[in-house]
């Protein structure tokens, strides 16, 4: 038995595939090696995975992890992982080759995430070979989940919110400004804390202009801070995967046609499609 694992920030969907290629499911939280310590992780996973799971019989475990930056984020989750699937064989990868193995399969092309934070890069179909850092959630991260929910939340302090939007915010989380920073500067996973915001931008509807254009503004940040810096971008179409992306793809189209790139694949995980993959071509 073999498990693979597509790790965000915010959750992580795992598949176990049997003998037979048949599919159990299940999520714990995101395991980004920036954010969590080795410690972190066996915990939460003895707490979080699966009551009956056969650890003795599975042979390999695929991690594909967001924050799996280099040789030392990836050590940290192996070792990880190596202490509670201790009969299996380990390979911990980052997200965005999860992302093009999903999108693209075997074909060359340019792959993006857009959810709790964003990647991008060029895919050989084999390995990314040519990326542009996306400088994380506070220095860049442009369009992701994490960015838009920042934008709204700096109007929220400002006082630069529509009223309408602002009473509905006030309703559904009242929190008070020094809530927000506390959260975003004194306790834990502000990335998350900041994401978690999009769900209130695509669920809102008191000023469809507002959230519209907020979320337009990210887009276009992400566009010309990064996508636009790959050469020759315009020859590719943009491959995304994310709820951010997924959700918001019309915007998301309406300003990769304003850089002149067309949409390719949008999916909002890539679990499915990255297990078929690995069927498809199975490791060793």
């Amino acid at each position: 038995m073999i498990i693979i694992a597509d790790g965000g920030s915010t959750k992580t969907n795992w598949c176990l595939l049997n003998d037979d290629n048949k599919k159990i499911y299940f999520n714990t939280e995101g395991y980004n090696p920036y954010f969590v310590t080795v410690e972190y992780v066996i915990e939460s996973l003895k707490k979080n995975l699966p009551d009956d799971l056969e650890f003795e019989k599975i042979t390999e475990v695929n991690f594909y992890g967001a924050g799996v930056h280099n040789k030392e984020k990836a050590a940290q989750l192996k070792e990880a992982f190596g202490a509670v699937f201790t009969h299996s064989d380990i390979f911990v990868g980052h997200d965005l080759l999860a992302a093009a193995r999903a999108l693209l399969g075997k074909k060359t092309g340019f792959a993006a995430i857009l959810g709790t934070g964003t990647n991008t890069g060029i895919y050989d179909g084999d390995d990314i070979v040519f990326q542009i850092d996306s400088a994380a959630y506070i220095l860049g991260d442009e369009g992701s989940g994490c960015h838009i929910g920042k934008k709204l939340l700096t109007d929220y302090l400002r006082g630069y919110m529509p009223e309408a939007v602002r009473a509905t915010f006030w309703e559904t989380f009242k929190l008070t400004p020094d809530d927000i920073q506390e959260n975003v500067y004194t306790k834990p996973l502000a990335n998350r804390f900041c994401a978690s915001f999009a769900k209130f931008v695509y669920d809102n509807s008191d000023n469809i202009g507002y959230t519209h254009n907020l979320v337009k503004t990210s887009f276009t940040d992400f566009f010309k801070n990064l996508v636009s810096h790959y050469p020759d971008y315009q020859k590719y179409e943009l491959n995304c995967i994310g709820s951010v992306g997924y959700n918001f793809r019309n915007i998301l189209e309406e300003v990769a046609d304003e850089f002149g790139m067309k949409l390719g694949k949008l999916i909002r995980s890539p679990i499915d499609d990255l297990v078929k993959f690995h069927i498809d071509h199975p490791r060793g």
